[in-house]
């Protein structure tokens, strides 16, 4: 086995303030309305824009770049969030990330191939 640093969330809320684009593909749109309990073409139209590469949506952020979404530091649709939200910093993560996220790095193994 080999052993790989994994950083664990610590729910900081700095990530979610980051200027940038969410993507937010049909799944994950069904399954983020049904959390929020609205018809899917109304979060379309209420939290999402095109993105910049006419390739798609995005949700929409707030003038200070933070995201719709975000209270405080809390993500008010963690539990449906999408997945390239869950996959930071671990699965992407931009220059800089380890200046402003507070993800606490561990060992996990993992099987080498």
């Amino acid at each position: 086995m080999a052993r790989k640093p994994f950083f664990q969330c610590q729910r900081c809320g700095n990530c979610c303030k980051w200027p940038g684009e969410v993507l937010v593909n049909d799944d994950e749109i069904d399954t983020i309305a049904d959390y929020l309990e609205m018809p899917a073409a109304a979060f379309v139209e209420r939290y999402t824009k095109v993105r910049a590469n006419r390739q798609g949506l995005t949700l929409k952020e707030r003038p200070n770049h933070e995201c719709i979404f975000l209270d405080g530091i809390e993500c008010t649709i963690n539990d449906v969030k999408p997945a390239q939200c869950r996959g930071f910093p671990n699965t992407w993560n931009f220059p800089g990330w380890r200046k402003v996220c507070e993800a606490v790095a561990v060992e996990v193994e993992t099987e080498k191939l």
